[in-house]
């Protein structure tokens, strides 16, 4: 690998895909969210109507899955089965059940080695959960994005969705809970903070500062 990759880690809503988007821009890099990933594969069995708890179902569809990989604007862009997916991969049925089928052993070995991949995409600043701890372990600089919980439902909640699935901050902060807890306690690369990232409360920042924040740092 002759690319640069930073690694930006965090739990959801905690800014890191704004966060990253912004940075990429600044340092003329390309941008990849591995959480789209997961997030893809969720969609597709959904679509499938394969239950997301059968993990023999879940592991058996992955067979049926071609991804496909590309950059446009400064974006790691991709196409499940020739298809892009965009708003319905940030539906409230995925944010269900993402951190369920991401926990499958089988799909974290599949969507890590599609990761790994875009190393040949050129300079990259990639988000997720485990990408300075598990996907790039040895990436340029790590940072971890954090909030408060309150914040982190705010964000969410105000973040764009159907109509037909808003939610009050009080019922997307227990979304994020469970999140935060499925995240952190699968076996198989749980949601941690790499021992050599640097830490960033984004609590009482805007966008703009944290982006400025890191870029001080690199």
């Amino acid at each position: 690998m002759n690319n640069i990759i930073i690694a930006v880690d965090g739990p959801s809503a905690s800014g890191k895909s704004t966060v990253s988007k912004g940075l990429a821009r600044k340092l003329g890099y390309n941008y990849a969210d591995s959480g789209a990933l997961y997030r893809a594969i969720t969609w597709y069995i959904l679509d499938c109507r394969i239950d997301p708890n059968n993990n023999a179902a879940v592991i058996k569809s992955l067979d049926d899955i071609k991804m496909q990989f590309n950059v446009l604007n400064g974006v790691v862009n991709f196409l499940l089965n020739n298809r892009s997916l965009t708003s319905e991969i940030r539906a409230e049925s995925i944010n269900k059940y993402v951190s369920i089928v991401s926990a499958v052993p089988e799909v974290r070995e599949l969507v890590v080695k599609w990761l790994r991949s875009m190393a040949d995409c050129g300079n990259l600043v990639m988000e997720g959960r485990d990408i300075g701890t598990v996907v790039f372990p040895n990436a340029y600089k790590k940072f971890y994005l954090d909030a408060s919980s309150e914040e982190r439902a705010k964000r969410r909640h105000n973040e764009n969705v159907p109509q037909s699935e808003s939610m009050s901050v009080k019922e997307v902060k227990e979304s994020l809970s469970n999140r935060d807890k499925l995240d952190s306690s699968r076996k198989i690369a749980p949601l941690r903070i790499a021992s050599d990232a640097k830490v960033i409360d984004t609590t009482s920042m805007d966008i703009d500062q944290v982006v400025d924040k890191i870029a001080s740092l690199l």
